[in-house]
């Protein structure tokens, strides 16, 4: 299953758990695994806390100290801090799915994050049954 995601930001971390949710019930997986994964080299996929916003705050604020967009770099098109943050987080997630839910932590969330926005996105879902 291939999804789209419309970001609006250069960098940002979109929660996207209840669209993968989704996919998991309508596809009625009941036991197995769901693995995200970002067909994209400036993006990438994360598990981290959803509760609190400011968390993904801190996350892409630290990204952006530790690969700053002005630098030697040699990429031409320019984007190499997005290229760089995208490796340096992944590109896929594996999550086990048990009674049609995805495991997940009580503050856990799926996020994608994009690291050379605004675009539209793919997400590809993969569901493996047990």
């Amino acid at each position: 299953m291939r999804l789209t995601i419309k970001t609006h930001a250069q960098t940002e971390m979109i929660d996207v758990t209840a669209l993968i949710q989704q996919q998991v019930v309508d596809n009625g997986l009941a036991n197995g695994l769901c693995m995200v994964f970002v067909p994209h080299t400036t993006a990438a996929v994360t598990i981290n806390e959803s509760a609190d916003p400011a968390v993904r705050e801190d996350i892409l604020m630290v990204l952006n100290q530790m690969v700053p967009w002005k630098a030697a770099y040699r990429h031409m098109e320019g984007n190499s801090p997005a290229h760089l943050k995208a490796s340096i987080i992944g590109a896929s997630e594996t999550v086990a799915v048990e009674n049609g839910r995805l495991v997940l932590g009580t503050w856990q969330g799926i996020f994608f994050c994009e690291f050379d926005g605004p675009r539209t996105r793919k997400l590809d879902i993969h569901l493996i049954g047990a």
